[in-house]
């Protein structure tokens, strides 16, 4: 029998280098739409281009997430890991740089495939150093880093602006970024895996051109008219190279950049659409609910920051307390309900009108933020658990792609939608035909990209009509938008409560839950009925 390798003396200063990317690169997923009325003030820009500032980080995220695992594998964790906080560090520098909003997209992207490089190889890199009890509180630390940045993102973000400028979201993490990394180079050992199967390039070259070319084709869909040639062709594209993507990773087989065995288990499967239709529906309520506080309530981002107190801390509170439930609730019920709950908050905001004290948010933002923080727990121990672990990071990486693609799929879906609604409902109005059909068109445009009060001054004598009009038809696109999600989190919530299986875990969570923790009203056999992920079929 071999001997238990001793722990590595330098394991704590992983944990912390770890724990402090994850939390820089959560950091800025959530603070980012704190800053986007202030970055479209000093930028310029369309609302597509405000959307490209928050989905072209969460785009690359998605792409590279899979990819940059398998890669560290192969030729070092430590050293992937370090290149990709470099990446992170040198593109935010570029975001606070930029003289325009095409550059800082750009630079958001860059910082994307840095996040995922940091996301991706972080756990394993912990999993490497950490056994035993002292693995549970290494990545109980990992958890507490992300659900810190989330809660107090929006709080350090309005700070920063406030006192400072948009720019220092950006600038704040280059002298952390360049410390960790100097740190990690002396401080942090090198592991790898020699028998991990090499990059599937062609997997993520068609992937990334698929889920690139759907989210571009969202975004202009407004802008360029959704039957228009340039739309179609660019969704065709779209279909095309997912179509090659699934059949090389069908050849590839377990050498494929996702697996195709892990969508052989139906409880994957719906953890895998739970979390990318739900953040579809998550994300983008988070994302208007900023543009309503400081466009049409005429909040500035600190005061926006602690009007988030509602969501962040029940969203902590739920992901304390949801954590605890599992092995005791059934996945069925943690999952579907968290998901029914944040989906009953969104739809409240529909409340709110163009004059509604602030307060008024409150119920909406706790209802949600009690479901978005009980969701992630439960669907990052779901993902793991129906795969034999050996292959638990894979599949954890599977997972957190799809919800990074519900993100990216949902800022633009549900950005479409109410860009399309504050136009029809602008240009069709009486105010709309006496500017004229080109000018109500501009109008609708500065209106959804949140300048309204500047396109009310500059209608001269028509100031006081255009800006009742344009605050009617932001508050109808804005509840529109926030029925539509609410609609896709119910669908994330069906899914939840009709797939989810507790017998499809792997044998070895499945011992960890009580028999009597069934979701389905049968007796539980002692191990998987379906084929679990990773075992022989």
């Amino acid at each position: 029998m071999s001997a238990e390798r001793a722990p590595s003396p330098t394991r704590w200063w992983t944990l912390g280098i770890v724990a402090l990317g994850s939390f820089m690169l959560m950091l800025d997923l959530s603070v980012v739409s704190i800053a986007l009325p202030q970055i479209h003030r000093s930028l310029g820009g369309s609302f597509a281009d405000l959307q490209w500032v928050f989905d072209a980080y969460a785009l690359t995220l998605a792409i590279f997430l899979v990819a940059a695992g398998s890669l560290a594998d192969r030729i070092g964790r430590k050293k992937v890991f370090q290149v990709g906080f470099a990446v992170f560090t040198a593109a935010s520098l570029a975001c606070g740089l930029a003289d325009g909003s095409a550059e800082l997209s750009w630079a958001r992207a860059v910082q994307g495939v840095g996040a995922a490089i940091m996301f991706a190889v972080g756990p394993a890199m912990l999993s490497h150093e950490f056994h035993g009890k002292e693995r549970a509180t290494a990545f109980t630390a990992f958890g507490a880093a992300v659900g810190l940045a989330v809660a107090t993102g929006p709080l350090i973000g309005g700070a920063l602006i406030n006192s400072l400028s948009w720019r220092w979201i950006f600038y704040i993490n280059v002298p952390v970024g360049v410390i960790a990394i100097i740190i990690g180079a002396v401080r942090v050992r090198e592991s790898l895996n020699k028998r991990a199967h090499p990059t599937d390039w062609a997997g993520l070259a068609t992937f990334s051109l698929a889920l690139g070319a759907l989210v571009f084709a969202t975004i202009r869909g407004p802008v360029e008219g959704w039957t228009s040639g340039t739309t179609l062709g660019v969704y065709a594209a779209s279909a095309l190279f997912l179509v090659l993507f699934v059949a090389i990773q069908r050849r590839l087989g377990e050498r494929a950049l996702i697996d195709p065995a892990f969508f052989r288990n139906r409880t994957f499967v719906g953890i895998s659409l739970v979390a990318m239709i739900g953040n579809a529906g998550a994300l983008p309520s988070v994302f208007f609910e900023t543009s309503y506080l400081e466009n049409i309530l005429h909040v500035d981002a600190w005061g926006t920051g602690l009007r988030f107190l509602p969501l962040t801390g029940a969203m902590f509170l739920a992901g304390a307390i949801g954590g605890g439930l599992i092995g005791k609730v059934s996945f069925r019920v943690l999952l579907g309900g968290s998901t029914l709950v944040m989906a009953i908050g969104i739809l409240c905001l529909n409340l709110t009108e163009a004059d509604s004290s602030w307060t008024v948010l409150i119920p909406a933002l706790v209802i949600a933020g009690l479901g978005m923080g009980a969701f992630n727990p439960a669907r990052a121990a779901l993902a793991i658990g129906v795969a034999e672990p050996a292959k638990s990071g894979v599949a954890s990486g599977i997972n957190e792609t799809f919800q990074q693609v519900g993100i990216a799929v949902g800022i633009a879906g549900v950005g479409a939608f109410f860009q399309h609604s504050v136009s029809e409902d602008v240009t069709s109005s009486a105010v709309g035909k006496q500017l004229g059909a080109d000018a109500a068109e501009q109008a609708a445009h500065g209106i959804s990209a949140g300048s309204l009060d500047a396109v009310a001054q500059s209608a001269g004598p028509l100031r006081d009509k255009v800006l009742a009009t344009g605050q009617d038809a932001f508050m109808s696109a804005f509840h529109g938008a926030m029925t539509l999600s609410a609609i896709l989190g119910f669908i994330a919530a069906i899914i939840g409560f009709t797939m989810l299986r507790t017998k499809d875990l792997h044998a070895t969570a499945l011992s960890t839950i009580p028999p009597d923790v069934d979701d389905d009203g049968e007796v539980r056999p002692d191990g998987p009925t379906d084929v679990a992920v990773g075992a022989p079929a």
